[in-house]
């Protein structure tokens, strides 16, 4: 009888791990984003925080979707970037919306043609796509990120049909999307070191990415994810590490005078 109860209680424990496990794998990539966002709202300034960062996740969590056709892996890594992509749009919106309050010059800049009919400036009629390089993902409506992302998404999806057939294709695809994602903090990397400070940037959240990617490639190893996986995983959390080592760096060596002003506030002093 006691035997019995203790296996029960084994059974129970062991479903109540995989319940925790799941829903760390499912929500705790969005929860470093959270402190990065209310410090955004906070102070009105999306400086610190590096756009290109949304641009890289969106890209690895498209991939990785359509990786999912080819190569079945579990439900649970689909719905992570399901969530993943709408956290990204509402950064995207957030950064947006302060950049565009915040900046004297309001030119519009989009990703595709505008017309003598814009409300900011009357801009000659151009062709779709007639846009400049140079503000590629430094648009000024949140619109223009959300056309981009449907292009990108409706031209990887065909060529995703086109060639599912293929193994090698199928292959490279997996691999595209996990070290794309593995490439997720090196924009941020490049930020902080172009401005030769990690100021506006939230700390927490680097913090969490670190722990978060030692804990997903912890799990990829123990389920037997596709090797691609597991491999990018400790590319990331080595890069992880680098950006720590600026906070740790450009803390102890600053590199320019550091701002007083209420919008400028670091993400450091709120820790």
């Amino acid at each position: 009888m006691e035997d019995e109860v203790f296996e029960q209680i084994v059974y129970v424990f062991n479903k109540l791990v995989a319940w925790v496990a799941a829903g760390a794998m499912v929500f705790g990539g969005v929860v470093p984003y959270i402190p990065q966002y209310r410090d955004i709202r906070r102070t009105q300034n999306a400086e610190g925080f590096s756009a290109y960062v949304c641009l890289v996740l969106l890209v690895a969590n498209i991939l990785r979707i359509l990786f999912r056709f080819g190569r079945f892996f579990e439900t649970l890594l689909l719905w992570q970037s399901i969530i993943m992509i709408i956290t990204m749009l509402v950064m995207l919106n957030l950064c947006t919306n302060v950049r565009m309050a915040t900046e004297l010059n309001t030119k519009r800049r989009s990703f595709i043609a505008t017309d003598s009919k814009d409300e900011e400036i009357r801009i000659p009629k151009r062709l779709f796509l007639d846009f400049d390089w140079s503000h590629f993902w430094s648009w000024s409506h949140f619109v223009d990120y959300l056309q981009c992302v449907l292009a990108f998404t409706l031209v990887a999806a065909y060529i995703t049909y086109l060639f599912l057939d293929s193994a090698l294709f199928v292959e490279t695809l997996g691999f595209l999307a996990v070290f794309t994602e593995a490439m997720l903090g090196t924009p941020q990397l490049h930020c902080n070191y172009q401005n030769k400070s990690t100021e506006g940037m939230s700390i927490k959240m680097v913090l969490m990415w670190t722990s978060g990617d030692t804990f997903k490639t912890g799990y990829f190893l123990l389920t037997q994810a596709p090797v691609q996986f597991w491999i990018c995983g400790l590319l990331q959390v080595f890069v992880d590490f680098a950006i720590l080592f600026q906070v740790y760096y450009y803390s102890r060596y600053p590199q320019k005078p550091v701002s007083h002003t209420v919008s400028h506030t670091t993400s450091a002093k709120a820790l």
